[in-house]
């Protein structure tokens, strides 16, 4: 139990320390959809270096925490990051980019999946 809240702590943390990077995520995942690259934008959120992704903030530059990457539910499909049978899925419980941006998050609690709400 204290561990769970260790965790949600953990990623409390994360959605304060992202605050100031909402709008240029916004505007990537609109950009993403625009454009038609996909339907399913993901920024991966990480503090070593990756090869997933495009970066769109990058740690040392803006003197923050993490690095961030723009992705796609294509990308971590076609590198085996969520099985194919597992799409279908993750569409599901894919909340509208309108409200919400998906962040996957590689930290040292693992690997996960979280839903920030984007401010109007």
């Amino acid at each position: 139990m204290e561990d769970e809240i260790k965790d949600v702590e953990k990623l409390m943390i994360i959605e304060q320390e992202l605050k100031g990077f909402m709008e240029i995520l916004g505007n990537a995942a609109d950009e993403i959809i625009r454009q038609d690259v996909s339907k399913y934008p993901i920024f991966v959120l990480h503090k070593q270096t990756i090869a997933l992704g495009v970066p769109i903030v990058v740690r040392e530059k803006h003197e923050t925490n993490w690095s961030i990457n723009a992705s796609t539910l294509e990308e971590f499909s076609v590198k085996n990051l969520i099985v194919k049978n597992k799409i279908d899925g993750f569409r599901k419980t894919y909340k509208s980019s309108k409200s919400h941006l998906c962040v996957f998050v590689l930290s040292d609690i693992g690997a996960q999946f979280i839903f920030i709400p984007r401010k109007a």
